[in-house]
């Protein structure tokens, strides 16, 4: 019963940020010092426009986990349509970035920490970051909460300390 309350408090808060992940723990120091290892963000994807300076996590293919950091840079692409382009322009010398079916943005990020920006970080031959890649926004932290859940990561018998002394817990709590 509690795990099926703990999953519905879950999608309930999937649906109010719109967010696939609406919290997630910052693993690594590269956004410090805006955030810290253990860190814990809440996060919301509402669909208004992503600007220069804000942090997001994204995702993209063949890695594992989220990265959480700060949008460097906002790429436009124009509408392809017919007319849109100026009679001067050649279509085959178009660069497929700038122009699109359906318009959008893309954006290049780096985490704060970092000295470069994150394109050895997207897939190969990516070179901006698409909005369909970004689980959210950050609008909220809680500093060394999530401290809990990289011990359990990187520590793997510290799982089977804390799972002992749980297992110990029930056997020995009486019930009254």
């Amino acid at each position: 019963m509690v795990v099926f309350s703990a999953l519905m408090i879950w999608k309930g808060l999937m649906f109010i940020t719109h967010s696939e992940s609406p919290v997630v723990v910052v693993l690594s120091g590269s956004m410090e010092p805006a955030f810290q290892r253990g860190d814990i963000l809440f996060l919301t994807n509402f669909d208004n426009p992503i600007e220069v300076g804000e942090i997001v996590v994204f995702k993209v293919a063949g890695r594992d986990i989220p990265i959480v950091h700060r949008v460097l840079r906002v790429h436009e692409r124009k509408l392809l349509t017919e007319g849109s382009i100026p009679d001067y322009v050649m279509p085959w010398s178009l660069n497929a970035a700038n122009y699109s079916a359906t318009g959008g943005e893309d954006y290049l990020t780096k985490g704060d920490n970092n000295s470069i920006d994150d394109r050895n970080l997207y897939a190969p031959g990516q070179l901006w970051l698409q909005r369909s890649e970004v689980l959210g926004r950050v609008v909220a932290s809680l500093p060394y909460v999530g401290m809990v859940t990289i011990l359990l990561n990187d520590y793997p018998a510290f799982k089977f300390v804390v799972v002992g002394l749980m297992g110990v817990f029930v056997l020995t709590s009486k019930e009254g």
